[in-house]
């Protein structure tokens, strides 16, 4: 065959066969590998995982989670025994076995009246008002070996303490003081260096307020009479006689007590203390002291 007819039947191929376009594109056989591993419902592209949720994102379902039924701790009542434990007062205690031994070592003196700034000048017993510490809470430990006669002020104190104490001619009393209040007893000597005037105690909370006037918690809001009714009532319980403390060489010291806004020992709300010149500022004028005035 000559050149002449191949060219002939080249060109008679050409116009028979379709023209080249988009839809008559194909590759070569093998020439591109899929990436996927081609395996389950979707093609690989899941790798096991699953469709959605925490599982195909390899954060792992949480502690108690129970695939969609209603978990076991919502399933069952709580008791919530520690709810608003932060917001509760705390009493760090003070037995009497460590309350005789101060006295004993001349840490504390019974011939004044002893409150929570002597407990804590003592230097045996601290505690932290900024950690929710309102105050002293006198136990009945070493109760059978306690004999001195004082006139204790604490925030909290049980039945047999207060036995304690008044089987030998003392008084006690459970006071309360606010956070301020309380910083101000535990270092006397910075807040009076400070200049400023001596605040008043703030009242009790509403939760506190049972307490505090209670007669039989001896709370310094209770009326005196009930007081010495109360006093009596225990004696008979717990079968002592009561001393007469009215005839003590020191019957005004017993009696002693503090104003329910007073702070300190013989300061009064308003004063300010100078230690520099040693003397004490007192108001003159007439709305500081009706302010300061209890």
């Amino acid at each position: 065959m000559g050149s002449r007819q191949i060219t002939e039947k080249s060109l008679s191929m050409l116009r028979s066969l379709p023209r080249i376009s988009l839809g008559n594109i194909r590759d070569n056989p093998n020439c591109k590998k899929n990436p996927k591993r081609g395996r389950a419902q979707h093609g690989g592209d899941k790798h096991g995982a699953g469709n959605k949720g925490s599982g195909q994102r390899q954060n792992f379902m949480r502690l108690g989670y129970e695939t969609g039924n209603n978990p076991f701790y919502l399933r069952v009542p709580q008791e919530h025994y520690y709810r608003g434990q932060h917001l509760r007062r705390e009493y760090p205690p003070l037995s009497l076995h460590q309350l005789q031994n101060m006295i004993d070592k001349d840490r504390l003196d019974v011939n004044q009246p002893i409150d929570i700034a002597s407990i804590v000048r003592s230097g045996i017993y601290n505690f932290f008002p900024d950690l929710k510490q309102f105050g002293v809470n006198l136990t009945d430990e070493g109760a059978d070996i306690f004999v001195a006669k004082v006139n204790i002020e604490v925030q909290w104190a049980s039945e047999q303490v207060i036995a304690a104490i008044e089987k030998n001619g003392g008084v006690i009393t459970t006071a309360y003081y606010d956070p301020h209040s309380l910083l101000l007893l535990k270092n006397p000597k910075k807040f009076f260096e400070s200049g400023q005037a001596i605040p008043r105690r703030m009242i009790p909370p509403p939760d506190a307020i049972e307490f505090y006037t209670s007669a039989k918690t001896r709370g310094y809001l209770a009326d005196p009479e009930e007081i010495s009714k109360e006093r009596l009532k225990l004696s008979q319980k717990y079968g002592y006689s009561l001393p007469n403390i009215e005839k003590e060489s020191n019957y005004e010291m017993l009696c002693e007590k503090k104003d329910p806004r007073q702070i300190f020992y013989g300061l009064e709300p308003g004063w300010v203390v100078n230690l520099k010149d040693e003397c004490i500022l007192k108001p003159k004028d007439q709305e500081l002291l009706q302010f300061y005035n209890s």
